[in-house]
């Protein structure tokens, strides 16, 4: 019986000629690139790939072994396909449409739409982002935002895309799908409810509050205090204290932000009532044009995939092939094709960045369908 050092040398020894061999085949692939350079044939031959994994399946002498050697060799084929989808890049053979580069976004010469009324927090990032003398209007739906934008009625539109407590904004995930709107910029706004009423209102005298269900729910210890309270949802919190001003009734009151407060000329009668100090909501900035800024640092795009195994693992390995930071990752389903799925993807990059280029042009090759969402 071997001891473990001769155990281990003679596995040192297998994986020096593995390795040998490893770049031995990936010189041929580099051939192989080539020839589908000069020819324009795809990278992605399912039908030969699947071919090849039955046959050196059945080279397999232990049973034991299959699905290792089967993992083994789709990887090798893996790393085929990225060194082969870097070489068409760097010949000029590229997927990408083109885009204008920015320095930066103009925020003094623009329109903004947000969803909402003054006072919301939308209404808040906005004049965070661009400033409080930025030409402005709002609707009613964030659909009607991703409108606006399209037809260039605004140069911008600020959208909720989720928050730090609730999640997720499936409703704006859906919308960027959809829309050929992209998203230029982000913005953080941190979540500070506040308890307001009319000028002099009475605590004890309260008998309604209003807010959207979310600010209701992020101030479910405050509101603990005050079970006689009648709960009623708003389509959003700003006019939920819009509500209160127009009824006049000083039993009724609204958690909202201090800004809808001074908007409305409201009172406000307990500061940060919310549960967590930390909630806070991340907005994104889209336009109707593929600008992006020079120095962006993030990557959003929204892949389909066929819903066999293996497949999302394959499409997000080129971000890791890459050596980029892929920082979150969201589904959605797909209208009309039961328990299919479309993925967000956000990773650490910048569009011209020769990784991110070979990332999504792997993805783009493999993939059912893609869309580039921003570089921001």
């Amino acid at each position: 019986m071997l001891d473990l050092g001769e155990i281990r040398e003679k596995i040192d020894g297998i994986d020096k000629q593995l390795v040998s061999l490893f770049e031995e085949r990936m010189a041929l692939c580099h051939s192989v690139a080539e020839y589908k350079i000069s020819t324009g044939k795809k990278v992605l031959d399912t039908e030969r790939e699947n071919a090849k994994l039955a046959a050196i399946t059945k080279m397999v002498q232990n049973p034991e072994n299959v699905h290792a050697i089967n993992d083994l060799f789709s990887q090798i084929m893996a790393n085929s396909r990225k060194m082969q989808y870097r070489l068409l890049e760097e010949n000029g053979q590229t997927l990408r449409e083109p885009y204008e580069a920015v320095d930066e976004v103009d925020k003094t010469n623009c329109k903004v739409v947000y969803q909402g009324v003054p006072g919301a927090y939308s209404y808040i990032a906005m004049k965070r982002y661009f400033g409080e003398n930025v030409e402005n209007f709002h609707v009613p739906t964030w659909r009607d935002a991703m409108e606006a934008v399209k037809m260039g009625k605004a140069d911008y539109a600020v959208l909720p895309i989720e928050n730090s407590t609730a999640g997720i904004v499936a409703g704006v995930y859906d919308l960027l799908q959809e829309y050929n709107n992209y998203i230029i910029a982000e913005t953080y706004i941190k979540v500070e409810h506040a308890l307001l009423g009319l000028p002099g209102t009475d605590l004890d005298k309260v008998t309604t509050v209003y807010s959207h269900p979310q600010g209701l729910m992020q101030c479910e210890g405050f509101l603990e205090q005050h079970k006689d309270w009648n709960q009623i949802s708003q389509a959003n919190t700003a006019q939920s204290a819009q509500k209160v001003l127009l009824e006049k009734n000083p039993s009724h009151v609204a958690i909202a932000s201090e800004e809808a407060a001074q908007v409305y000329g409201l009172e406000a009668l307990k500061h940060k009532i919310n549960d967590l100090d930390n909630n806070t909501t991340r907005f994104v900035i889209v336009t109707n044009t593929r600008k992006f800024v020079k120095n962006a640092k993030k990557m959003s795009i929204v892949f389909e995939t066929a819903n066999e195994a293996g497949t999302l693992y394959n499409l997000l390995s080129h971000i890791i092939y890459n050596g980029l930071n892929m920082n979150k990752i969201e589904s959605r389903p797909i209208e009309g094709r039961e328990w299919e799925f479309r993925f967000f993807v956000d990773f650490e990059g910048n569009i011209d960045d020769p990784r991110v280029i070979n990332a999504l042009r792997g993805i783009e090759e493999e993939s059912k369908k893609i869309k580039l969402l921003g570089n921001y």
